[in-house]
């Protein structure tokens, strides 16, 4: 892509334009994991949906977006980053409208399977412009914490918009309201993104094309399923033994067979790519402790209303937000290692912290503070991680490289919140009086963050194997 910003950059009004297409993307794709959560319920009573049918318009999404991710990687090096970015929106757009209108429970979990696979088009073909537009390290690692910190408002907005649209309106407006939306932005990026050039010859790894997207997909599904099945049972051993054996023939069609592979495994001899997307797996489990357990914590042990977590939430959402364009101008000095070792201190504070609380806590001491610690973790690295991870890419390889660090991130995030539950659930029985008090539960999230804390010390050690800085 030619007209990139480089390292002494000039943000004109087109540059902005560019990365306000991308953060907006961004914002789109997370901020539709989360709103639909708080509409369950008025979904249930008008549609009819079983209690584990429900479960499906929320994991039917998640399954499409990150099985379909790599896929959506290599389109954006095949067919450019705008025309992929272009036919996400239209697919998220046109699925986002039939489940609006949707009269029957499948019709509604098919709408939300379609906005995953729209939204594993459109997340790496955002960062796939940011890394083809922004150039210079300067422009770059700013682009990155703009997009980082969208993503941090598209899961705040989703707590809060829910239950006010779902209140106001009807749950049906969580789904139409991104068809104006979609439309507007693949105007927008028809206008302003420019086109690339790309070799028309070359076609799609189509062997490694279903045998990546279909082991993705098993594996997740199976881990999926732990929650309402024990991980020694059919429902979870079948599809992850199923997805790891798709992936082992698709790491060897890449090797092997294609001559035009969907994933070079040559890319994991570039430390940045290798070491930045293990650390990008161990911080989808931090991510999922600190949104989804914290949130669970105010509503089970404290008695908070799912507006009220929300609310709750909204401090570390904005701590987040600030701390990432913080850290956006100090990657270009320090080099990633300093940034994550950093954020691993305040998780491993935060959490240690976290893990105190009790069912006669208070929020603003045991909740709030270490939250906002945790939150300044998370801006410090999941912007720098990505940066890290993507920052290498060879010409040509800027999409997959960025499908696959998102691919990573949400593998470790469905991984950790399988296993985590599970911990949770199991330290929960075993208190006295059972596992549904809120004594209890708060036992069963006080061993989840000390996991959490775990995987941060993790992320720090392997860390370590990152150069002290990147132009070293």
């Amino acid at each position: 892509m030619t007209g990139g910003v480089g390292t002494a950059p000039r943000w004109t009004g087109r540059t902005w334009m560019i990365l306000s297409l991308a953060c907006a993307g961004q914002f789109m794709v997370i901020l539709d994991a989360s709103i639909v959560n708080v509409a369950l319920p008025s979904v249930r009573e008008d549609l009819g949906f079983t209690p584990t049918g429900l479960t499906w318009v929320v994991n039917g999404y998640l399954l499409t977006f990150a099985g379909f991710m790599l896929l959506g990687g290599r389109a954006a090096d095949l067919f450019g980053p705008r025309r992929t970015l272009v036919a996400g929106l239209f697919v998220f757009s046109a699925a986002s409208l039939a489940g609006g209108l949707a009269t029957a429970p499948g019709i509604l979990v098919a709408a939300r399977l379609a906005q995953g696979v729209g939204a594993a088009m459109m997340a790496p073909a955002t960062l796939a412009v940011i890394n083809t537009s922004f150039t210079g390290p300067d422009a770059r690692v700013k682009a990155f914490g703009a997009w980082s910190a969208a993503g941090g408002v598209g899961g705040m907005v989703g707590a809060l918009a829910g239950g006010a649209i779902t209140t106001g309106l009807s749950w049906r407006w969580v789904f139409l309201i991104n068809v104006p939306i979609g439309a507007a932005l693949i105007v927008g990026a028809l206008i302003s993104l420019p086109g690339t050039r790309t070799d028309r010859r070359q076609s799609l790894d189509l062997t490694g094309a279903i045998t990546g997207t279909a082991g993705l997909a098993a594996l997740i599904y199976g881990v999926m399923q732990s929650a309402d099945h024990g991980w020694s049972s059919g429902p979870v051993i079948g599809p992850a033994a199923a997805g790891l054996l798709l992936l082992v023939l698709f790491t060897a069609v890449e090797a092997r067979f294609a001559t035009r592979p969907m994933m070079p495994l040559r890319l994991f001899r570039i430390r940045g790519v290798a070491v930045g997307n293990g650390m990008l797996l161990l911080f989808g489990g931090i991510a999922i402790a600190m949104w989804y357990f914290t949130s669970l914590f105010q509503q089970n042990v404290l008695g908070f209303t799912a507006l009220q977590a929300g609310l709750g939430q909204t401090p570390a959402a904005m701590m987040f937000m600030v701390t990432a364009r913080w850290a956006a101008p100090l990657l270009p000095r320090t080099g990633p290692r300093p940034l994550i070792l950093y954020g691993s201190a305040c998780f491993l504070a935060g959490f240690g912290w976290l893990s105190l609380a009790h069912a006669d806590s208070l929020y603003l001491i045991s909740v709030l503070g270490p939250t906002l610690l945790i939150a300044a973790g998370i801006g410090l690295t999941f912007p720098t991680l990505m940066a890290a991870a993507t920052a290498d890419s060879p010409e040509g390889d800027a999409g997959i490289i960025s499908g696959l660090a998102q691919t990573a991130s949400q593998i470790g995030g469905s991984i950790g919140l399988a296993v985590l539950a599970t911990a949770a659930g199991a330290r929960a029985a075993s208190q006295t009086g059972g596992g549904s008090s809120p004594t209890a539960l708060a036992a069963g999230y006080s061993l989840v963050f000390l996991m959490a804390a775990g995987l941060a010390l993790a992320i720090a050690l392997v860390s370590l194997l990152l150069p002290r800085h990147r132009h070293d």
